[in-house]
């Protein structure tokens, strides 16, 4: 079921992961798993499963076990030596743990519904305090991925998995927009693109993000705008509002034969430089070539320094990473320039440039008020606006 996929580029270990079963060997799976203890899965996990199932996260074929963790916490490799930032894990607590022997098979479940089939290969407890400080560069429990490894359980289950239903998520959020790895290539390969550079964000795209892709699409063949879905900060403006942004923009402002919009259903981890690492290489496994690297990639409050996320790519050779980071200053609209720029082009002050902080521009949008035209195209303000006011109508009721 696992298959080396022709395309532009190699998936990262060469081999796309499938982990996704059919016919018979799915029936089987099944009926086996109603007789299976039930780990359920928290929304990370959710996200997770569909990850590793649809091949995104290859070569990882389940939720790492004990040497993938501990070299990927220590030292950014898997116990094969690839390269991973970010360990993908299954973390249970200690009584549940305690009912569950190494070499066991488990269903993983979304409420009610198994979701998939688990051989159980590793049982451990790990440092959680060793997982922050080395995965997000602190213990601040003020950190959101920091709080969630601190609030997750206490011991960790690894093993290869199987998919025998797909996440709620998959089937009811973008399911136009939800696109495997398989998939992208396959697109890639009829439009002809052979260069393809991907964008990660979990914003609207405002006017300095827009000037990053277009010049980024110079130096390449296609745009793959993957905006991620999966659980974010309470305060992070809503999935279904940005997609509704990004589809006007892309409508006015991008031309169509060069630009495929399709969702990243991973979680935020907000793990700074390390997510970068991970971001990028996600892509390569979606098709990409290059990979846009900005201004504080993965970021939160003050954790990271600005451009920490394009310096650890300094930390591998080119070959590890197999995907080519596009590094770009932070950019914003001169008045004296009379567009997009950055220090590197602009030679006016600070009192020339249009810029507004995420909290700004949140309160702004909560306000009704229009961002500047400078900021962001007046059709994304009014959809952002119209968006947030739906969402804020609905909690009220």
């Amino acid at each position: 079921m696992d298959s080396v996929t022709p395309s532009i580029i190699l998936p990262h270990g060469g081999t796309l992961i499938d982990r996704v079963l059919t016919g018979d060997a799915l029936a089987d799976a099944q009926a086996r798993a109603a007789g299976l203890p039930q780990i359920p899965l928290a929304p990370v996990n959710l996200a997770d499963l569909e990850l590793i199932a649809t091949g995104i996260v290859s070569p990882l074929a389940g939720f790492m076990g004990h040497d993938d963790y501990i070299r990927v916490v220590r030292e950014m490799h898997l116990a094969s030596g690839l390269v991973w930032s970010i360990p993908l894990t299954l973390a249970v607590s200690a009584d549940q743990a305690a009912t569950i022997r190494e070499g066991q098979e488990v269903a993983l479940c979304e409420g009610e519904r198994v979701l998939a089939v688990m051989t159980v290969a590793d049982k451990f407890a790990y440092d959680k305090q060793l997982e922050a400080r080395e995965v997000y560069r602190t213990t601040d429990e003020a950190h959101p991925g920091v709080a969630r490894v601190y609030r997750q359980g206490d011991v960790l289950l690894g093993g290869d998995l199987w998919l025998v239903d797909w996440p709620s998520a998959k089937l009811s959020e973008f399911p136009d927009r939800r696109f495997t790895p398989a998939q992208t290539r396959q697109m890639f390969t009829e439009r002809g693109w052979r260069r393809v550079v991907g964008f990660q964000t979990r914003n609207p795209i405002h006017r300095a993000h827009e000037y990053i892709q277009k010049t980024a699409l110079e130096i390449v063949d296609g745009l793959f705008i993957n905006p991620l879905v999966g659980e974010t900060k309470a305060d992070d403006i809503p999935a279904d509002v940005r997609m509704a942004s990004y589809d006007v923009l892309l409508r006015s402002y991008y031309p169509a034969d060069r630009v495929l919009l399709g969702v990243f259903p991973a979680a935020m981890r907000y793990a700074g430089p390390r997510e970068a690492i991970f971001h990028a290489l996600c892509r390569k496994n979606f098709g990409c070539t290059h990979f846009i690297v900005g201004r504080d990639h993965a970021g939160v409050g003050r954790y990271y320094g600005t451009y920490d996320a394009q310096h650890i790519f300094e930390e591998f050779t080119p070959q590890e990473i197999g995907i080519t980071p596009l590094y770009f200053e932070n950019t914003f609209y001169c008045r004296r320039c009379g567009g997009i720029v950055s220090a590197k082009t602009c030679p006016h002050g600070p009192e020339d440039r249009v810029s507004l902080s995420g909290t700004q521009v949140r309160r702004m949008l909560e306000e009704g008020q229009p961002l500047p035209s400078e900021f962001t195209r007046p059709e994304i303000s009014q959809v952002l606006i119209e968006g947030l006011r739906r969402r804020n109508h609905k909690l009220a009721i």
